[in-house]
């Protein structure tokens, strides 16, 4: 698999060192939804692991949301083929979203209970790092959705210790473009398992997403900048928050 890896590695490997991300042994789990982002992801820390100095037990983790057709098969089969364990938990976050609840706005609160889901994997497995698949569009996207919605400057941390729950989340891709895991995963034909969420892209964020594509063609540096901005104004809060929670 060479494809445009070596970008995909040399940016990761990057917020890696930038933001500390895996200064010890910790045990890490990734979190692994079937999509190309999260597999290109796995298949990513596999490789580093290989190189690295920290010898880090490597698993993954999926939530199943119990939507009609979900299937796990491609999935375990690319963990086994990388020799990586492969965790599940079992829910029905999708009936209690779309049936139960009723959610109008439902990605909000299904991704809550997916992250409350998947946290309780690791930790019941023994894993106390998280590591999810937030690329460089998730980034901006989080940050002009805040700005225009919130009047936030602010979008998620490259790293995020929970303290409740003794765990932290990790995400090495937020200096990757998603066009670089994209052609990453169409040629080398990683298994990409369909989404059978009914709300599937749709919403503020996919109209954001449109939006940046437009603004991509102004600047086609323009995500770069914008993370090298977050980086010299935050440093390791892309929140805006102190260490204390109050805003910078």
């Amino acid at each position: 698999m060479r494809h445009g890896f070596d970008e995909i590695f040399k940016r990761m490997k990057k917020a890696i060192v930038t933001h500390n991300m895996l200064a010890d042994a910790t045990p890490l789990m990734v979190g692994l939804s079937g999509g190309k982002d999260s597999l290109t992801l796995l298949y990513a820390l596999h490789r580093f692991l290989k190189i690295s100095k920290y010898k880090y037990p490597l698993a993954a983790g999926h939530v199943c949301l119990g939507f009609p057709g979900d299937d796990t098969g491609a999935m375990e089969q690319f963990c086994r083929e990388l020799d990586v364990p492969f965790y599940c938990e079992q829910t029905q976050i999708g009936q209690v979203v779309f049936d139960i609840r009723q959610e109008s706005n439902p990605c909000s609160l299904c991704a809550k209970m997916r992250r409350g889901a998947l946290n309780q994997l690791a930790k019941k497995n023994g894993f106390s790092k998280i590591a999810l698949a937030h690329h460089q569009d998730d980034v901006v996207e989080t940050l002009l959705l805040n700005s225009f919605f919130e009047g936030r400057l602010a979008s998620f941390n490259p790293v995020t210790y929970l303290d409740r729950m003794d765990l932290t989340v990790i995400r090495p891709f937020v200096y990757v473009p998603e066009d670089q895991i994209r052609y990453f995963a169409r040629k080398n034909d990683l298994p990409v398992s369909e989404s059978h969420c009914p709300q599937n892209c749709l919403g503020k964020r996919q109209e954001m997403k449109e939006i940046l594509t437009r603004l991509e063609d102004l600047a086609p540096m323009g995500k770069d900048r914008v993370c090298g901005a977050l980086d010299r104004q935050y440093g390791k809060r892309w929140d805006g928050k102190t260490e204390g929670g109050g805003q910078g």
